[in-house]
């Protein structure tokens, strides 16, 4: 099947994109990266005259010989996906676009967003490429560092403070010296994992956090090869910050058991929280709540339901 991903190159859309588009070639779909000029970039996915000239060169030739499906994720390839519509595309559009649907072939959002449709599918959290086969992949070319023990593998995947979700680094710092001794007196290893979203001031706390412990600390590829494949594929246990969707929908598409740190939010990210926790899939960390290690796959079951809902338009 000739499927083409595309993004504005910010890694969560890239993710998103990519992920579904992968699923439903069941192999690897080529990825274009668009940069959109003035003055569509300003409103897009609004339509102004001249549109097809406002991605450049790579994306003229993909007009001059349009995939049969394009799958675009953010507001900048909604509105890339819409000019391929209108050459014959099948489109699917990943997160709201902000204007009516009906724009295009498919619309997918997660369910903690108000968009509904006729061509509207839900999902819980966001698309990524986490399934057993990737697991296994990262497992098989990433083992564990001797460096982590024998023991069994904990972590803290670290994102950061936003408006939805705010945190300061002294709660953050007591919660990861509290596991850091409740692991190392356990004999596990704990490994702890920050992202291009951990304030740069919260480092020196994190480390003395963790001094006179066995903990290991990322921060940046100074202190070597990003270890978020192999702490995904390798731990029983997953504490995320409650700030990201993308990381706490990766964290539970493992077999790992998931927590977030108690931070209390807001909005759209409160609900996706909700809802794991309905699902008794994560907890907070405070929590007695029961879980269970069912992993939360749904870029399968949307990738299923595109399908079956592209084929009933030919």
């Amino acid at each position: 099947m000739n499927v083409l991903a595309i993004s504005d190159g910010r890694a969560g859309n890239v993710r998103q994109a990519r992920a579904l588009a992968d699923a439903l070639t069941g192999g690897e779909a080529p990825h274009l990266r668009i940069d959109t000029a003035a003055p569509w970039h300003w409103l897009a996915p609004r339509r102004l005259p001249g549109a097809v000239r406002g991605f450049g060169h790579d994306f003229a030739a993909v007009l001059r010989d349009p995939p049969a499906i394009v799958v675009g994720c953010g507001r900048q390839a909604a509105l890339a996906t819409r000019v391929l519509r209108d050459a014959g595309t099948r489109t699917v559009q990943i997160l709201d676009p902000r204007i009516d649907p009906r724009h295009w072939d498919c619309v997918v959002v997660p369910e903690h967003d108000r968009l509904r449709g006729d061509n509207v599918l839900t999902m819980l959290g966001s698309l990524n490429p986490i399934d057993d086969r990737w697991l296994d992949d990262v497992r098989a070319h990433h083992p564990r560092p001797q460096a982590w023990g024998d023991g069994g593998l904990r972590t803290i995947l670290l994102g950061g403070p936003t408006s939805a979700a705010p945190m300061a680094i002294d709660t953050v710092a007591t919660h990861v010296r509290m596991l850091a001794n409740e692991v190392m007196s356990e004999g596990d290893h704990l490994a702890i994992c920050t992202s291009p979203r951990t304030p740069r001031d919260w480092i020196p706390g994190l480390r003395e956090a963790i001094a006179d412990t066995h903990a290991s600390l990322w921060t940046g590829e100074h202190d070597g090869p990003n270890p978020y494949p192999m702490l995904l594929a390798h731990a029983e246990r997953i504490v995320c910050t409650p700030d990201s969707v993308n990381m706490l929908s990766e964290a539970c598409a493992t077999t790992a058991s998931v927590e977030w740190l108690p931070f209390t939010a807001q909005g759209r990210i409160a609900a996706f929280l909700e809802s794991l926790q309905a699902r008794e899939r994560a907890r907070p960390l405070d929590s007695t709540q029961a879980t269970n290690r069912i992993p939360l796959r749904e870029t399968a079951r949307i990738a299923a339901e595109v399908s079956l809902r592209l084929r009933a338009l030919r």
